[in-house]
């Protein structure tokens, strides 16, 4: 009878002890993994699910105060692209961005996430945008941030011109030493990136932990590409958030109000059936540090409208 008493006793904790593992990311605890050429990490124990997904050499970093903000009322999921922020380059060298859609795929397979919402940023908006005219069904939405279907400029040749011009631009980068790839992140940061110098100074060394090969890959890949057509099957609400700096937008070549530049990223998206495009200013590509209680608004009321 001693030994059935104390046999009941192991056993139940051992379903305790099972039950706390298997609830520990529903607690709030990151659960971390990898799917395919996907790495992610889990936050947050209810509510619709959110995958954030970031931009060329970006990382969950990215989204520190998204993060922070979301997890409260959802589970949320951030991903890091194979080659970015120090995570191996991808064993396959080309066809990057299939690569990252499959995985995305596969990772909504895998968790079982029901039909969440794609939140990108620059090529990881651009994924988003992809991802929904692929897969809508499997999404309740999708966010640009400052990610489109066609490369900006890129609309105006064709294809066999989109194609030299991203192969040109793709061998350059990827020639780089890595000095010269931690310079061009650090001019990036403070002429395209963000507005204040610190916080360009702060940010630049991470998107230069990434592999340059499959930073320049990833970047003529999407330089190439055209996603257009495929906006006509993305029957699902999307939001595109365009930042705008004044001062960027002042002098040739540009030269482009805040509402001109919203029209002409609408009129990249007019194929999207559901499409609409929110303007935030003073921001530049890092909308969400530049600007970070209106970034968290606008996506917020988005997500509650869905």
């Amino acid at each position: 009878m001693h030994k059935i008493h104390w046999f009941r006793r192991l056993a139940g904790w051992s379903l305790l002890i099972a039950g706390l593992a298997g609830a520990l990311p529903a607690l709030g605890m990151p659960a971390n993994g990898q799917v395919g050429t996907l790495k992610f990490e889990r936050h947050g124990d209810h509510g619709h699910a959110v995958i954030l997904i970031p931009g060329l050499e970006g990382g969950p970093w990215v989204w520190k105060d998204t993060i922070a903000q979301l997890e409260k009322n959802h589970v949320v999921y951030a991903v890091t692209l194979a080659g970015f922020d120090g995570m191996p380059a991808p064993a396959r060298k080309t066809g990057l961005m299939d690569q990252a859609d499959a995985s995305l795929l596969a990772l909504i397979e895998q968790q079982h996430i029901d039909k969440p919402v794609l939140v990108g940023h620059s090529l990881g908006g651009t994924l988003s945008l992809r991802f929904a005219g692929e897969h809508a069904s499997l999404i309740a939405g999708a966010v640009a941030v400052d990610g489109l279907p066609v490369f900006p400029g890129m609309d105006r040749v064709d294809a066999t011109q989109r194609q030299a011009i991203a192969e040109r631009a793709g061998a350059q980068m990827a020639a780089m030493t890595p000095a010269q790839f931690q310079a061009a992140a650090l001019g990036y940061m403070q002429n395209v990136g963000v507005i204040d110098p610190k916080l360009a100074e702060h940010y630049a060394p991470l998107n230069a932990r990434s592999d340059v090969a499959a930073s320049a890959a990833y970047a003529a890949e999407d330089m190439a590409a055209d996603h257009r057509p495929l906006l006509k099957q993305a029957n699902v609400p999307i939001l595109e958030i365009s930042p705008y700096y004044a001062p960027d937008f002042s002098k040739p070549p540009l030269q482009l109000s805040e509402a001109q530049k919203a029209a002409y990223y609408k009129g990249l998206l007019a194929n999207a059936p559901q499409a609409k495009v929110v303007s935030i200013a003073p921001a530049r590509h890092f909308v969400m540090l530049d600007q970070p209680v209106k970034f968290q608004q606008v996506l917020g009321d988005f997500l509650k409208e869905l």
